[in-house]
């Protein structure tokens, strides 16, 4: 039986979550188009944009996203307690570069003092229910395939649906499911054998995150400023970053950012990505914990394990990050190969499924029999 939305996201249990959405018939109506050769690559950037500019607006971070041919993926993370910190003018403000509101909120925008106090009162339950909304991973996810669905369909001159439903959701209970799901979601054009490797993997987030590590790096270099901590990372990924490597990443990104200004979404205000920290007394609402160089380590020689045409084996240092999350390599490869799978509605260890299962007053969620 289908489960309603209000079932499958709670923020009490988890405040992070994968979701992904399919488009209809399964047709690569955001790559090359089979029938005519035309290629829509550019809505990949669309799709980035619309994310990146709406994590921008919402108290909703992006862990991570990768955006395929026929369908995307993102892992996000909900900031309730920042929303709480918005004053009602900061709400109103958000709210207004997305839709056009209300009457009585533009009539307490331009006469507030002129109000009466029901009316007053009544623009503040509008506004307190906009604050709830920006909150909310439905509003968010409508608010990305509504707008994409309408571009495509305008630019293809028909009418119609273009994703095949709203969006699949999982709730990421611990530290365990969000690392691994981060993983999978940043292995996908790997994993499909569409890129040979992490900077080759255009429209995913690791690919923006080298980039921005890249760039941060020779910035810092150029005034000075490498402290202790970005040099230690920056040595611990110098192999792997070399010059030619740091060139590539920089001409893949620019050819995406080229592409934006076509579509003149360059002016779009952007959130960062959610950063990535590897101090253990990190909130992991406030940053992912895990330094970037280990998390890079770790996709980089999963991404290498899971092609079927590559040699590849898990390091000494993704070693040491896969058991910190109760896992052994071979497990994190089959977990990483096969996320989407092995959870449903829910993902995590088998004491969290545990307890949340208990919790819904459920005999058991799918995932809870793994050996963990």
């Amino acid at each position: 039986m289908t489960k309603s939305r209000s079932e499958q996201v709670s923020i009490d249990d988890t405040p992070f979550y994968h979701c992904m959405v399919r488009c209809v018939r399964r047709a690569f109506l955001c790559g090359d188009d089979y029938e005519t050769g035309e290629n829509f690559d550019h809505r990949k950037q669309w799709l980035v944009s619309r994310l990146r500019f709406l994590s921008y607006v919402y108290a909703i971070d992006i862990c991570a996203y990768a955006v395929m041919s026929n369908h995307y993926h993102v892992v996000l993370h909900v900031d309730k307690a920042r929303a709480e910190t918005w004053s009602l003018d900061d709400v109103v403000e958000r709210w207004l570069q997305l839709y056009k509101g209300d009457k009585l909120i533009q009539k307490w925008i331009a006469f507030c003092a002129e109000m009466s106090k029901a009316e007053l009162k009544k623009a503040e339950e509008i506004i307190e229910q906009w604050r709830e909304r920006l909150t909310s991973i439905s509003w968010f996810m409508r608010g990305v395939n509504e707008t994409i669905a309408r571009m495509a369909n305008e630019e293809d001159n028909c009418k119609g649906r273009f994703w095949e439903g709203r969006f699949k959701s999982q709730a990421l209970l611990d530290e365990q499911a969000l690392l691994t799901c981060m993983a999978y979601v940043d292995l996908n054009p790997v994993r499909a054998g569409i890129a040979d490797d992490l900077i080759d993997s255009d429209f995913t987030s690791i690919q923006q995150r080298i980039f921005d590590f890249v760039s941060a790096k020779n910035k810092a270099e150029k005034n000075s400023e490498l402290d202790q901590n970005a040099d230690n990372q920056a040595q611990q990924i110098g192999l792997k970053l070399t010059k030619s490597n740091q060139k590539r990443i920089q001409s893949k990104i620019k050819k995406q950012q080229k592409i934006e200004k076509l579509l003149q979404l360059e002016s779009l205000p952007k959130s960062h990505l959610k950063p990535l920290h590897g101090s253990v007394h990190t909130d992991i609402a406030e940053a992912i914990p895990i330094t970037f160089a280990d998390y890079l380590e770790l996709v980089e020689t999963t991404g290498q394990c899971i092609r079927d045409d590559k040699r590849g084996f898990i390091s000494n240092t993704s070693e040491k990050a896969i058991h910190a999350l109760g896992l052994n390599p071979e497990q994190w490869i089959m977990h990483v190969k096969n996320f989407s799978s092995l959870y449903a509605s829910n993902a995590g260890s088998k004491e969290t499924l545990k307890t949340k299962s208990s919790k819904d007053n459920k005999c058991w969620y799918k995932g809870i029999g793994l050996i963990v």
